[in-house]
């Protein structure tokens, strides 16, 4: 008996029991049955252990599962979050640049690419400014010392210049821990700030620029809503009404609509080279006065998608309305750098407000905006951009930084690349003649491409393409027969969309529809980015020519 009960419990201490009836793992008096057949000298069977759970998952009592069979039977149960419960904001959203003909682009390459046969072997993107996808290459300066802030073992490399070597070092000391990979002020990093300041004043030709009004941003587009954000308010008749473009970027419209503000269109002169005229601005002020608070107005120069470059006397009467109407004023500038045709040029709002006198400058709010995304430097993915803004109340600005540290930062590589926009090579440093070299090639190129586009779709019956002054867009005006038009009502579709859909699918071509930036009753456009290299360019230009043709012979 002594002899069974030190088997046992040698046994049970095995298998982790103390005792008959308190072993672990549901195996209860297991091992002192196993003990007495031992003692006996009788070989025990093999136990029957609960075969484990498999790693994961989870063994249900019969209670659950009886509860989980009552669960099934039922119909699943409805989802919090539908598209009638949604933000009603949000769902009034709408971004054509990357709309429904966007997506069926996307579609299109999916065929393409499991062999699906088309009249066409690609799908071109030309519905957004994007330079490097379209085949522009980097800047080398750029890309070399966001390079070195990036792997700033590379400073030792000979094979970067010093120039490039510089101005990482200096980036790279406002980082913190000397990191790219730090948080920076959400104000962004002080001496790129600086750098915006003293770009400023050599561009407007010494008008005086505070760091401390400088703001670096996630693309000029997070600027811009951030100010947006800060300026609607009230309710009712009282809620704040936002004056755009028509023709209008669609961050613009997306932005309002999310905020609940109200759009107030002011519409650019089309038979006047999408002029701006004070007048249709007055007009569109007193209309909307009836229904809501007009307190900011938006121009968009040069413009998008538009192309226009306002002159010097346009931007005094903007800014003498704005001044006398007591509105705020949103100066999107991001293609400042891209100006092609003879006599015109590029004012930024800034310095038109200084020489215009204290008595403007020292009182018209001002919120001016760049980016690394346009310009020569076609950099998009950094979300790269600044705004400044100017005559702010000193509790506003406190409310602004306030609002910007909710989002901590702006990527820090993406102000190491502004940084470079506004600090480039300077005569007399090593990478000066490539940098010039590079920079000049690309814009000459858009300026011819510029060019191009207009002749050739003015060359073609239903089309009317005005200059293309700036920027890097044409946005011509296209005859759509009265046929077209009901079957695209048949198709649910504004007659703009109808027309860029089979453009799409009989070209391979992408294009955004006019009606996804406004444009007046009864007329019809599409925008197209003139980035695709010339030849290829070509090629799209005379495919948009034949669908034309072939088009209105369909509709006649």
């Amino acid at each position: 008996m002594h002899r069974f009960v030190l088997v046992a419990r040698q046994t049970a201490a095995s298998l982790g029991c103390k005792g008959p009836g308190v072993c672990r793992s549901g195996r209860k008096d297991m091992a002192w049955r196993r003990a007495a057949s031992l003692a006996a000298g009788r070989q025990p069977r093999c136990p029957r252990l609960p075969r484990p759970a498999r790693e994961g998952t989870v063994r249900w009592s019969s209670a659950a599962k009886a509860s989980a069979v009552k669960i099934n039977e039922k119909a699943s149960r409805e989802k919090i979050l539908t598209l009638e419960s949604m933000n009603p904001q949000v769902k009034a959203v709408e971004y054509a640049v990357r709309g429904p003909i966007v997506l069926k682009a996307g579609e299109i390459e999916k065929e393409l690419r499991k062999g699906i046969k088309k009249p066409f072997t690609e799908v071109i993107k030309a519905n957004i400014g994007d330079a490097h996808a379209m085949g522009q290459r980097p800047i080398t300066f750029l890309r070399q010392v966001v390079a070195l802030c990036t792997y700033p073992n590379l400073l030792d490399s000979p094979s970067f210049p010093e120039d490039a070597k510089k101005r990482a070092r200096r980036i790279l000391q406002g980082c913190g821990g000397n990191s790219l990979g730090s948080y920076s002020a959400s104000q962004g990093i002080n001496c790129i700030r600086e750098d915006v300041a003293s770009y400023i004043e050599r561009r407007d030709g010494g008008v005086p620029a505070d760091p401390d009004n400088i703001y670096l941003t996630t693309g000029a587009s997070d600027g811009i809503a951030t100010i947006l954000k800060i300026l609607v308010s009230g309710g009712g008749k009282s809620r704040t009404g936002v004056m755009i473009p028509i023709p209008q970027y669609p961050l613009y419209s997306a932005a309002i609509s999310e905020l609940d503000a109200i759009q107030v269109n002011y519409y650019l002169d089309e038979e006047n080279c999408w002029a701006l005229d004070v007048n249709e601005l007055r007009r569109s002020l007193n209309e909307a006065k009836a229904y809501c608070n007009p307190k900011v107005l938006c121009i968009i120069n040069p413009g998008n998608p538009t192309g226009q470059v306002q002159n010097r006397k346009c931007i005094e009467d903007v800014i003498h309305f704005a001044w006398e109407e007591k509105l705020f004023l949103l100066a999107d500038e991001v293609y400042q750098d891209n100006v092609y045709s003879e006599g015109c040029q590029f004012h930024s709002f800034k310095k038109i407000l200084y020489e215009m006198g204290p008595e403007y400058y020292n009182n018209v709010e001002l919120a001016s905006f760049h980016s690394t995304s346009k310009g020569y430097m076609g950099e998009c993915g950094y979300r790269g951009g600044y705004m400044e803004v100017i005559n702010l109340h000193p509790e506003i600005k406190g409310q602004l930084v306030k609002l910007l540290s909710v989002r901590l930062c702006p990527p820090v590589s993406g102000q190491a690349a502004m940084d470079i926009v506004v600090n480039p090579p300077i005569p007399g440093e090593e990478s000066y003649s490539q940098f010039i070299k590079e920079k000049e090639s690309v814009l000459n190129n858009l300026a011819k491409k510029a060019k191009l586009t207009e002749d050739m779709f003015n060359k073609v019956p239903g089309i009317h393409c005005n200059p293309l002054q700036g920027a890097m867009y044409a946005f011509p005006r296209i005859f759509i027969p009265s046929k077209a038009i009901e079957e695209a009502k048949v198709h649910k579709m504004a007659p703009d969309m109808f027309y860029c859909m089979k453009l799409l699918e009989e070209t391979g071509i992408c294009v955004v529809p006019g009606s996804g930036f406004g444009q007046r009753e009864g007329s019809y456009h599409f925008r197209m980015t003139i980035l695709p290299p010339v030849e290829k360019l070509k090629i799209l230009l005379e495919k948009v020519k034949d669908f034309h043709i072939k088009f209105l012979e369909k509709y006649a």
